[in-house]
């Protein structure tokens, strides 16, 4: 079990990249407050009978040392990130209010340089007003910082827990499919060695081939990579094939495929599950001829339909019994994979026969 308490890692690139967006995004908003404000402040100064012009370039420079002190509060804010945002909130009114009197000289000081020779004393009042509305000017940035840095949080938040969700969910589809390879590998050998037994060496050495050429497909396969549906069908064949040798002709399958649906993607090894129950609990309980159908349809609303039905015994109780561990896996990969848009359905379908049915959505993968 992973530690709730550890950050799920974040690879390396992955981390530069973020951060480098975050930069961009901090650098687009501060521009953009600039701008703003630029154009706040020449229309008030222009409603005061200043020309708006004539004082653009004192307020370029006095937006010039705001910036600064800006930068300075985004800086401290950035070592902060960590901390509870009241908390940031507090220190940035705090640093904005005792660093707008810095503001307030440089105002003071650039009227004093536009008028020279002209002494200009420091009005207390105006210095007041200055330091207020800067005051103003560096929360406000300050606030609109905090905001992206939080927005910022949430969103890495929610990757990085879409990132553990979705390892999650890899993890157990690996662990739903490694449990075929076993069982089926363990029916199998188990057949040779029966062969062996009844001197059926022939039989048994093409039951081998056919179990090697089945891994050779199988062992290929990522769980987390879906496989057309024309791959899948001729896995299962394989393996039929490989039942064939077991069952000589007492075992007859029957493909009832639509057309057109080689290309659509599904799970890998999703119908082998169904396909060894059929042979496990219908087929070898037949004491004579066995038929075994594996179909495909497409339904409404882009979903695929697949089943697996095969001859029973009379009554049908030994596989609607026995619909163990692999079924359950079919299951379980159906439910982690679409939560509520799929469906399992193991019934007897008529008189001794037994269906596994199956639906998901269709997704089209390259023709």
């Amino acid at each position: 079990m992973v530690d709730a308490a550890v950050p799920f890692p974040v690879p390396p690139a992955a981390a530069k990249s973020a951060s480098g967006t975050f930069v961009r995004n901090v650098v687009q908003l501060g521009l953009g407050y600039a701008a703003t404000y630029f154009l706040v402040a020449s229309l008030v100064w222009g409603l005061a009978g200043y020309d708006p012009v004539d004082t653009a370039s004192g307020k370029l420079i006095g937006m010039a040392g705001d910036a600064v002190l800006a930068i300075l509060i985004t800086l401290v804010l950035w070592k902060m990130r960590n901390a509870r945002l009241d908390y940031k909130a507090l220190v940035g009114c705090g640093l904005s209010l005792g660093l707008s009197p810095l503001s307030a000289l440089l105002d003071w000081g650039i009227h004093a340089y536009c008028v020279y020779p002209q002494p200009v004393p420091l009005d207390k009042a105006t210095f007041a007003q200055v330091v207020m509305f800067t005051t103003s000017e560096l929360f406000g940035w300050s606030c609109l910082f905090l905001a992206l840095q939080y927005s910022d949080h949430v969103r890495e938040v929610e990757q990085r827990e879409a990132a553990v969700r979705q390892q999650a969910l890899a993890a157990q589809m690996r662990a739903l499919q490694y449990q075929v390879s076993p069982h089926f590998l363990f029916n199998t050998l188990n057949s040779v060695a029966g062969l062996i037994e009844e001197n059926a060496s022939v039989q048994a050495h093409e039951m081998l081939l056919g179990l090697a050429n089945f891994l050779r497909q199988t062992v290929k396969l990522d769980p987390e990579q879906d496989i057309r549906l024309g791959d899948e069908l001729a896995i299962q064949m394989n393996y039929l094939g490989i039942e064939k040798v077991r069952f000589s002709d007492r075992l007859q399958v029957r493909t009832e495929v639509a057309a057109g649906l080689d290309a659509v993607l599904v799970p890998p090894l999703i119908l082998q599950p169904l396909v060894e129950n059929a042979v496990k609990y219908g087929i070898s309980q037949m004491q004579g001829a066995a038929e075994l159908v594996i179909g495909v349809a497409a339904e409404p609303e882009g979903r695929l339909r697949l089943w697996v039905e095969n001859s029973v015994p009379s009554g049908g109780a030994p596989q609607a019994a026995g619909s163990g561990i692999g079924l359950e896996n079919v299951a379980h990969r159906l439910q982690a994979r679409w939560p509520g848009q799929s469906s399992f359905v193991a019934a007897m379908s008529a008189q001794n026969r037994f269906k596994v049915q199956i639906t998901l959505p269709m997704v089209w993968g390259p023709q």
